[in-house]
């Protein structure tokens, strides 16, 4: 069994696969996926799991250089904004436009999706590399 970070099989292969610039979708239950892009559904139920938790694990696994958030968010709902920038500390955030969010995310290698019912809730990373 492996002993630390993400478990789940799916996400632990998709961060093993990333390479540097390459773009990860976590999302809300709602945000279209398009059929041609690696989907990973968690949603069980709303609410469950919820988009922070799955977004701190995948943050703790993944090098991320730079994440991208809807507008909309930061100003529809900026405490839950605040949680997602407090999980990523002082890496760039980029705000756009929830409509170019969702065009932009099928760019993404994989869009994992959540039970989270939050409006918004959503963001792309941006992966780095660890070492300079």
């Amino acid at each position: 069994m492996k002993k630390l970070g993400v478990l789940n099989k799916e996400i632990s292969e998709l961060i093993a696969s990333m390479g540097h610039l390459d773009e990860l979708t976590i999302c809300d239950a709602g945000l279209p996926i398009p059929e041609d892009v690696w989907r990973i559904d968690l949603a069980v139920r709303p609410g469950l799991p919820g988009f922070l938790d799955v977004t701190e694990a995948i943050a703790g696994d993944l090098q991320i250089q730079q994440i991208v958030i809807a507008t909309e968010l930061k100003e529809k709902n900026p405490e839950f904004n605040d949680k997602i920038k407090d999980i990523f500390g002082d890496i760039p955030v980029t705000y756009i436009p929830h409509d170019e969010f969702k065009q932009r995310s099928q760019n993404s290698r994989a869009i994992i999706r959540t039970g989270e019912c939050t409006p918004y809730a959503n963001v792309i990373l941006i992966s780095g590399v660890i070492f300079k």
